[in-house]
């Protein structure tokens, strides 16, 4: 082994408002936290994403192959449906994937796909 995961890092317009969208949905609190750079996890130094501020932010569109989703988050809930409609409360969007056992695939405040996974093991 060369080194840990330290954290993952996502492109945005405004690191406050993502982080702020995926800490309601992680149940994880803001660790860092500047105007370009914001990390968020449940303790600092434990499961970190990080967002930072990209200046000509171009949003995937998914699943569009011209401009690929570059990344993505799986969050495991116990229930699809009350965690579906808690997600949309917050502002993330509902997309169909071509097949969905196990998982329904969302967007979330500025275009980054990302899945909620239920049942047994599921890959989107």
């Amino acid at each position: 082994m060369i080194g840990h995961l330290e954290k993952t890092v996502i492109d945005c317009p405004d690191p406050r408002v993502l982080a702020a969208f995926y800490c309601q949905i992680l149940g994880m609190r803001v660790n860092e936290d500047s105007e370009d750079w914001v990390v968020i996890g449940s303790e600092p130094g434990m499961r970190q994403v990080a967002f930072q501020r990209a200046e000509h932010w171009v949003p995937p569109r998914w699943p569009d192959p011209e401009r690929p989703q570059q990344m993505h988050l799986d969050v495991r809930v116990a229930d699809a449906d009350v965690a579906e409609q808690q997600l949309l409360a917050l502002g993330a969007r509902r997309v169909q994937a071509r097949r969905e056992t196990g998982f329904r695939v969302f967007l979330d405040l500025v275009g980054h796909p990302f899945c909620i996974v239920f049942g047994g093991p599921a890959h989107s």
